[in-house]
């Protein structure tokens, strides 16, 4: 029977019928004032990119980035952004630039978590109603797309909760630095006083027995 095919048969099959993504999910240290660019090609004009980051450390936890187009045209430009989250149109075949600069920052080095998707071929329509199902379209392929769409929603969740766990992860320990340094700061300064009195006391006693004459 059809219905009891093995998991990894199923598995493959359900992966053959989704739409064919290539993409690259990476995260890189961009340097104080340095400018970092990635590219990748789209083979026919139409096709979806789908471009998200998010900082994860470092100063303000805020990037400029910028999104160009094999002629040298700005698509997307953002200053100080903490993360974004975008789908564009590719209307030129071509190499498309992603770029980061860390600008606004001159001590500290900055961590970009970033994901870059091209689609490979045009996605399906979809039914002009709302639970209607096409005529080209069977059952299982409709659930395929259904569940296509619940594991992305669930992916930009858990990119969330990780965004959020490395930011919150950043200010403890930057905030236990400080902790640190003031707690020295503290230390030396009780130890200065300490001294300094001390001082006062010895040469407040040594003054007697001094002669002066007039």
């Amino acid at each position: 029977m059809a219905w009891l095919l093995p998991l990894p048969l199923l598995s493959f099959f359900l992966l053959f019928l989704t739409t064919r993504v290539h993409g690259s999910a990476l995260t890189t240290a961009i340097s104080p004032n340095e400018r970092l660019c990635f590219y990748a090609d789209v083979d026919k004009a139409g096709e979806k990119i789908g471009f998200y980051f998010a900082v994860q450390s470092g100063g303000s936890f805020d990037i400029s980035f910028d999104v160009k187009d094999p002629n040298e045209k700005i698509l997307l430009d953002g200053v100080s952004e903490r993360q974004g989250d975008y789908v564009l149109t590719a209307n030129t075949v071509g190499e498309y630039a992603f770029c980061f600069e860390n600008d606004m920052s001159t001590l500290t080095d900055k961590l970009v978590d970033f994901d870059i998707m091209v689609e490979s071929e045009p996605r399906r329509e979809a039914p002009a109603k709302p639970g209607q199902i096409s005529e080209h379209t069977t059952p299982l392929e409709e659930s395929v797309y259904r569940l296509n769409g619940m594991l992305m929603n669930i992916k930009r969740t858990q990119k969330y909760f990780h965004t959020r766990e490395n930011r919150g992860f950043s200010t403890v320990k930057s905030t236990q630095s400080r902790l640190f340094w003031y707690a020295i700061w503290q230390t030396a300064c009780v130890i200065g006083m300490a001294i300094f009195q001390v001082y006062v006391l010895q040469t407040f006693f040594t003054k007697t027995g001094r002669r002066y004459k007039v």
